[in-house]
């Protein structure tokens, strides 16, 4: 069953529960595939689904994050209360021994030697980590191994 499938059958039980704030969150993931497919005249594959996903996740971190440090603790709970529900559709997450597995294997892949390589690893990971490690964090494991 494909990932757009799964995030409407779950809004339809959301509905039926009642569930408001479960089916707040789903509905503004499926209002994002929805005009992202509009915009670009495709049908999103499900990757392209856990990168909005993805997207929509780190938004909710960064937004709480700038409402706990104005002291609107009550905006910051709305905005962590959505995250498991965006979680719940993306990949299991990768273990630090996967990913520093994985950044080996690209940087042998590739023949990377310096940092100046780095956007070719970085393009050989992200398919591989995408939804399922921060990208920010794995950029900087790479940069480490790279120097």
């Amino acid at each position: 069953m494909s990932l757009k499938v799964q995030l409407q059958d779950a809004q339809k039980d959301a509905l039926r529960a009642k569930a408001k704030a479960r089916l707040s969150t789903l509905r503004m993931v499926m209002a994002a595939i929805k005009q992202r497919e509009v915009d670009e005249r495709i049908e999103l594959s499900d990757e392209q689904i856990i990168a909005i996903i993805t997207k929509q996740v780190k938004q909710r971190q960064d937004a709480a994050q700038q409402y706990h440090d104005a002291g609107r603790e009550d905006l910051a709970e709305h905005e962590l209360a959505e995250i498991p529900v965006l979680q719940e559709f993306l990949p299991k997450p990768l273990t630090e021994d996967e990913v520093a597995e994985l950044i080996a294997l690209a940087i042998e892949q590739t023949g990377a030697s310096g940092v100046g390589d780095m956007g070719k690893v970085m393009g050989v990971l992200k398919p591989q980590v995408q939804g399922r490690a921060d990208m920010g964090a794995i950029s900087g494991l790479v940069r480490s191994k790279l120097n």
